[in-house]
């Protein structure tokens, strides 16, 4: 919440001067997407501003693969589900006030405690099993 929001606004101050100026643009490109997904009211011209500040978050992200801190690129699921927001502000508005701990911690409670439950052959049955009496049981 308000701590990511305090220290977005350190983070190119803090590593400019200190890495190659191709890694500030990366991060001031994330920056500027975080930013604008954060706001209220998202328009037209702000999904585009969106778009834009991730096609020079792609670009730029490969200094990272360029000077071996990634030498095998990214493929990481988080920074995938980025391409998605565009498509998802437009069927359900803004995410603002919406952060990962939420489904984070439903994905504990429906997914991880269950999973331990499990005797672990057929998970996906047992999973399903449990979250159906647990919500049967917050039911009665």
């Amino acid at each position: 919440g308000n701590d990511l929001k305090a220290l977005m606004k350190v983070y190119l101050p803090a590593i400019e001067g200190h890495v190659p100026d191709d890694m500030v643009r990366t991060v001031r490109a994330f920056l500027e997407f975080c930013y604008i997904v954060r706001q209220n009211v998202i328009t037209d011209n702000t999904l585009n501003e969106l778009k834009d500040a991730l096609q020079c978050f792609h670009q730029y992200r490969e200094v990272f693969r360029d000077l071996g801190v990634r030498p095998d690129g990214f493929s990481l699921p988080r920074q995938h589900s980025l391409t998605h927001y565009k498509v998802l502000i437009c069927l359900f508005g803004a995410p603002n006030g919406l952060c990962t701990s939420i489904t984070e911690s439903k994905h504990i409670t429906a997914i991880k405690k269950p999973w331990r439950r499990s005797s672990k052959p057929n998970t996906l049955g047992q999973i399903l099993q449990t979250n159906q009496r647990l919500s049967q049981l917050a039911g009665a």
